[in-house]
């Protein structure tokens, strides 16, 4: 299955951290050209992405970032809500001097990359929904995603290596062929930070528990909200994606005035990680074209 090692051997990257207006952000970048901002899912961090980076950063200046209170980024004490994930990103963008990007984000990046396409259209310049959209789960999807809650709960209250297989095997379509002992390494050392948990707890209890109560819905996924996107969309969805199936993105992509919609049929919630050679290429086809 490889390393994070191996997919990155021989590419011309590197770990950087930047000051995002006093918030220390932690950045995987590579290549140079337009930026192409990579957004990972709740709980993730920057190493969702390592087997993308070498592809596109033949095209692009990639950048994979830990989110605000995500990875090795800065933990604030704000409520990390949406508005706090967009003001973060914009505040990056305007750090580095970037005035348009290509925002690509999974899951939850998704729902940031969307608001801030909605919020600051001029900044971007294409979006691409990874299995995320701004669309509340039905009864079988609300319980899926009831069940990550539960397993991301159990990962901030006490944590085990078993705790965290059990909560990124969620994302997997065949966890036992594509779920390394090394990405779980990697996400145990990020979450067994000093002071970590309880900011994961509370990330979990905002989004995942957000995305099951009707109120949260209509505030920050009320698809009404996808007309308001001008900028050319891709929603990139998966057979499998726990939550939210094939249906319900078909459904949302129709309120996106400029979208179009690709379905990888061998991945769950992390189709750049389980399907990396098919994902890089609709990928880029899209951003490219």
């Amino acid at each position: 299955m490889g390393s994070i090692w191996t997919d990155l051997m021989g590419v011309d990257f590197r770990q950087t951290y930047y000051d995002v207006k006093g918030i220390k952000t932690r950045v995987l970048e590579a290549g140079s050209g337009p930026a192409l901002i990579l957004l990972h899912g709740t709980g993730g961090h920057a190493e969702a992405y390592v087997r993308n980076i070498e592809e596109h950063a033949k095209h692009f200046h990639v950048y994979a970032i830990d989110m605000i209170g995500h990875g090795y980024t800065d933990r604030p004490d704000c409520d990390y809500q949406m508005d706090d994930f967009v003001a973060h990103l914009i505040d990056f963008l305007d750090t580095l001097n970037i005035d348009k990007a290509y925002l690509s984000g999974e899951s939850l990046g998704a729902m940031v990359a969307s608001w801030t396409a909605i919020k600051h259209p001029e900044r971007v310049i294409k979006l691409v929904q990874n299995t995320g959209i701004l669309m509340a789960p039905n009864g079988e999807g609300k319980a899926e995603l009831a069940d990550a809650l539960e397993r991301s709960k159990k990962a901030a209250g006490q944590l085990t290596k078993d705790i965290v297989r059990a909560r990124m095997s969620w994302l997997m379509a065949e966890p036992d062929k594509t779920l390394t002992d090394e990405i779980i390494d990697a996400r145990y050392a990020i979450y067994d930070q000093p002071g970590m948990l309880p900011v994961m707890g509370k990330i979990a209890n905002t989004i995942l528990g957000g995305v099951i109560d009707d109120e949260w819905c209509h505030k920050w996924v009320n698809p009404e909200f996808m007309k308001k996107i001008q900028c050319p969309t891709l929603v990139l969805w998966t057979r499998h994606n726990p939550g939210q199936p094939v249906e319900l993105a078909e459904e949302g992509m129709k309120m996106i005035p400029n979208a179009r919609m690709v379905i990888l049929e061998n991945s769950a919630h992390w189709p750049q990680w389980e399907e990396p050679e098919e994902f890089n290429k609709l990928h880029l086809e899209f951003l490219l074209s």
